[in-house]
C-alpha cells in the first residue's frame, strides 16, 4: 500500500490550508510556506498556483503522483468535464466513502480500516482502499468489526454532514451508494480547472 509517509503539516503549510484533518495543525499559527524563505515568498506564478491546487487534492485523498496521474488520464477519457470527472473518481474510492459516511474519523483512519479488511462491498471482502464503488453498492462493516471502538466513536462524534449521494445505516454499520456525486455535492474547496490546465501543458 503506497502512501505518503512524509511530514503532514509541512504539506498543510505549503498549501496554506488544513489538509491533515488534525486538531493541532499549525497552519493557523504559521500561515506561510515552510522553509528558510517561507515568509519572503510574495509573487506567485500561474504554474505555482496550479501546482498547489494539484498538491492540495493529492494530500487530501492521500494519493501519490503516479496514481493521481492515472486517475487524471481516466477522467480525460470519460464524457463530460475532466475536472469534475476527476473529483468524482476520487470521491468514489471506498476509503473516502467510509469517511464520508462517518464510519471513520479521518480519511487516513478509513484507509487503514479498509486495508485491514474490516469492510465488505455487497457482501464481498475488500481490502484495497482505492476500490471504486458504484451506484447501488452497499459498503458494510463485517460482523466482527461492527463493535470496534473507533467506528463507534466516529459515529458518535461525526463532524461533517453525510452527503446526499450516500445513505447511512448507523445501527447496521453500513452505507448505500445512492448515486455518483455531482460537483455541487462535493464540498471540496479545490479549483479543479487549474489542475486540468496544469496537466494540459
Amino acid at each position: 500500500m503506497a502512501r505518503n509517509t512524509g511530514p503532514r503539516h509541512r504539506a498543510c503549510r505549503r498549501a496554506r490550508t488544513q489538509l491533515c484533518q488534525s486538531k493541532r495543525c499549525p497552519v493557523e499559527k504559521r500561515p506561510y510556506p515552510p522553509g528558510q524563505h517561507g515568509r519572503g515568498r510574495i509573487k506567485e506564478s500561474d504554474y505555482q498556483l496550479q501546482l498547489r491546487e494539484k498538491q492540495k487534492l493529492r494530500a487530501m485523498y492521500g494519493i501519490l503522483e503516479r496514481q493521481f496521474r492515472r486517475y487524471y488520464e481516466i477522467a480525460t477519457r470519460q464524457p463530460g468535464i475532466t475536472g469534475e470527472n476527476l473529483l468524482r473518481i476520487l470521491e468514489s474510492r471506498i476509503d473516502n466513502v467510509v469517511w464520508r459516511s462517518g464510519l471513520a474519523a479521518t480519511r487516513p483512519q478509513a484507509r487503514q480500516l479498509v486495508n485491514h479488511g474490516h469492510f465488505r462491498v455487497n457482501g464481498k471482502k475488500v481490502d484495497i482502499p482505492s476500490f471504486q464503488v458504484k451506484a447501488g453498492d452497499v459498503v458494510s462493516a463485517r460482523e466482527r468489526s461492527r463493535e470496534l471502538l473507533v467506528v463507534q466513536h466516529s459515529l458518535d462524534t461525526i463532524s461533517h454532514p453525510v452527503p446526499e449521494w450516500l445513505s447511512v445505516n448507523g445501527e447496521g454499520r453500513s452505507v448505500t451508494v445512492l448515486s455518483m456525486p455531482m460537483r455541487a455535492q462535493i464540498d471540496t474547496s479545490i479549483k479543479e480547472q487549474m489542475i486540468v490546465e496544469l496537466y494540459s501543458k
